[in-house]
């Protein structure tokens, strides 16, 4: 039978090297903050309990993670990794399972690397550490390990001989124990070193003399990169973008050009879509079947029919919705707007708060005149209905279908089905003014 799991996240650093006021475990990756992206994978195990551990900020974190199930508490003063761990042993007071020690700073392991840590967890061993192999290892942390994945001994890189430096395998901090033994192991964890704290570590050396096995399960260096910095947190998203555009590609979506397409954390493509360069997905879009975006558009929260065209340089807002066939072309905004089947809206166009029916045509320069400054109203455009050029429709306001409404028109009442709406002085014209005009100006100019 499969024993329950907790996670413990330590989220406690100070972050200071992000120069920013929001919490560094907060910064997002793909439209997602990093610590969700952990917790999500936490997720996908069903745990019977998760806790994040902070330091400063704590009110920041516990209003990212309501809703999530995870408990926050606080690791103050700040003594160490394996100090941290034990701030929350009152939160799983109770618990007894298999227990998951994650960094809310390296959001990316994968579920199925969390489910082999714990699967590591069989017989006599005490503990399963979490190891991978960098093109760089640099300062890492060093796990000595026999072939069978016995680890025999795990050495910081200060510390490490020229002979244990070589070795390849480093120590991403990340690790499995059983609840039974994590709690022990950790209260004889002593802080004689310079920096007088409490590594986490510590509890595989403190197994290993009590002659218990701990192992090491490898994987992916891009997996385990933390972030510490812009730079680093620039560095994940890029990664984590490549791996994306690549998924899309594999699935069936057409990029052109693939390093110039940004997408979020839960974006949606069909198949057969095609993505021209420089688009950009903000939370929560979903693309159907066979639809274009064009070059350079911008979407966030908007759902994007079966073979609908979006762009060049549109943006789709949230609650933009469109459907079969429809099209919204460039430098047109739509925000909680539905576009019904064929309808168009092809240029230079603002559509807020709006209900456009099937094959309705709305002309250049047309906007829905949605807020009076305090409240937002709704704009209904029938069926077949066409709206001229550079026409404002003064919401709440109902353009009934097969209606036409005529260039530079600001309708403010409903127009009736099949009806045409003129709202616009009657056009006058004076012979010859032109012409007396710029021959008086002409004369006056030269006078002076």
């Amino acid at each position: 039978m499969t024993r329950p799991v907790a996670a413990v996240v330590l989220a406690a650093g100070m972050g200071t090297r992000m120069k920013s006021d929001l919490h560094k475990v907060l910064h997002p990756i793909a439209g997602r903050p990093m610590l969700m992206h952990l917790l999500a994978s936490v997720d996908e195990l069903a745990p019977a309990a998760k806790v994040v551990v902070v330091g400063a900020r704590r009110e920041q974190v516990e209003a990212a993670v309501a809703g999530t199930g995870a408990a926050v508490v606080t690791q103050e003063p700040q003594l160490g990794t394996g100090h941290a761990v034990l701030q929350a042993q009152s939160a799983l007071a109770g618990f007894d399972g298999d227990v998951l020690v994650m960094f809310g700073d390296v959001p990316l392991v994968k579920a199925e690397t969390m489910r082999a840590m714990l699967a590591a967890l069989t017989g006599d061993v005490a503990c399963a550490v979490l190891g991978f192999r960098p093109d760089d290892a640099g300062a890492y942390g060093r796990i000595i390990a026999k072939p069978d994945g016995t680890i025999e001994k795990m050495v910081e890189y200060k510390d490490a001989s020229a002979t244990e430096r070589n070795v390849s395998l480093c120590n991403s901090g990340l690790l499995a124990v059983r609840s039974a033994d994590l709690w022990p192991l950790l209260a004889r964890v002593g802080n004689d070193n310079a920096a007088g704290e409490y590594y986490l570590p510590d509890v595989v050396t403190i197994a290993t003399a009590d002659g218990r096995r701990s192992v090491v399960v490898e994987t992916h260096a891009d997996e385990v990169a933390g972030i510490n910095s812009r730079a680093e947190l620039a560095t994940v998203e890029a990664k984590w973008q490549v791996a994306k555009r690549a998924e899309m590609m594999a699935a069936g979506v057409t990029l052109i050009d693939p390093a110039t397409v940004w997408f979020a954390f839960d974006t949606q493509i069909g198949r057969d879509v095609l993505i021209e360069p420089g688009c950009f997905f903000g939370p929560g879009v979903s693309v159907a079947d066979g639809a274009t975006l064009r070059a350079f558009s911008h979407l966030e929260g908007a759902e994007v029919g079966p073979r609908a065209e979006v762009g060049p340089y549109a943006r789709l807002r949230p609650g933009a919705k469109l459907g079969d066939k429809s099209k919204v072309g460039n430098f047109v905004e739509v925000k909680k707007a539905t576009l019904g089947k064929g309808a168009k809206a092809n240029h230079l166009t603002y559509i807020g708060d709006a209900e456009i029916g099937a094959n309705a045509n709305v002309g250049a320069g047309t906007i829905t005149c949605n807020y009076d400054g305090f409240f937002k109203y709704k704009t209904v455009i029938g069926e077949g209905a066409f709206i001229g050029s550079n026409s404002s429709l003064v919401a709440p306001v109902t353009i009934g279908a097969g209606a036409i409404v005529g260039a530079g028109s600001v309708v403010t009442r409903d127009v009736t089905a099949d009806a045409l709406a003129l709202v616009r002085a009657e056009q006058g014209e004076k012979p010859g003014w032109a012409a007396k005009f710029r021959a008086a100006m002409t004369a006056r100019k030269k006078s002076t």
